[in-house]
């Protein structure tokens, strides 16, 4: 006869792999919604839909927050925010969708209406921003969780990505480091929020 205390914790690792697979399968379904816009916007729109990025200070602009994520500044921008979105953006999914979907709208709302605050006039877009977000939040989890494994994420993004950030946020002509910048922060802030104490 089975333990009942091992029937729950085999229950426990498959709904938490399933949470897993849900992030995984959430970070996918948005880089082929970025893709897919891409193909529409250069292919059909002559590239239009690049002005409905985040204007700062600008009312128009603020719709931008949303979208700004999604658009990008053609195929290389595009590819270049791709890999690093699905890495990073994978590592966050180790926390399960729930999570995923908590973190990844904190960084877009509060590192938008920072963008749209601060940042130097023209148009903002690009996955970028959500990217170091990612970032930030995996090294904060470290601090913020009692839990010892958040360090193993947070480890594989310095190493694949830590230099990279530091470049990024460097002010920089005719790169929104702003977005950059405030979407680390909100990725920090994110792993305060939303911080397990289990």
């Amino acid at each position: 006869m089975n333990d009942p205390a091992e029937i729950a914790l085999d229950g426990g690792r498959s709904n938490r792999a399933s949470a897993v697979s849900a992030g995984l399968a959430l970070v996918v379904v948005v880089i082929a919604v970025m893709w897919t816009i891409e193909l529409v916007d250069s292919v059909l729109l002559d590239d239009e839909l690049q002005g409905n990025g985040i204007a700062p200070r600008e009312r128009s602009g603020l719709e931008g927050i949303a979208f700004a994520p999604l658009l990008h500044l053609g195929w290389p921008h595009l590819i270049a925010n791709t890999i690093p979105f699905l890495v990073l953006g994978g590592l966050v999914s180790l926390w399960g969708w729930r999570r995923w979907l908590a973190v990844t709208t904190i960084i877009v709302v509060v590192g938008g209406i920072a963008t749209w605050l601060v940042a130097r006039s023209g148009i903002h877009i690009g996955a970028s921003g959500v990217v170091f977000g990612y970032f930030g939040f995996l090294l904060a989890a470290v601090f913020y969780e009692r839990r010892l494994w958040p360090v193993v994420p947070a480890v594989i993004a310095i190493v694949a990505y830590g230099s990279a950030v530091v470049a990024g946020i460097a002010p920089t002509e005719g790169v929104s480091w702003e977005g950059h910048l405030f979407g680390a922060l909100a990725g920090v802030l994110a792993a305060k929020v939303t911080a397990s104490r289990e």
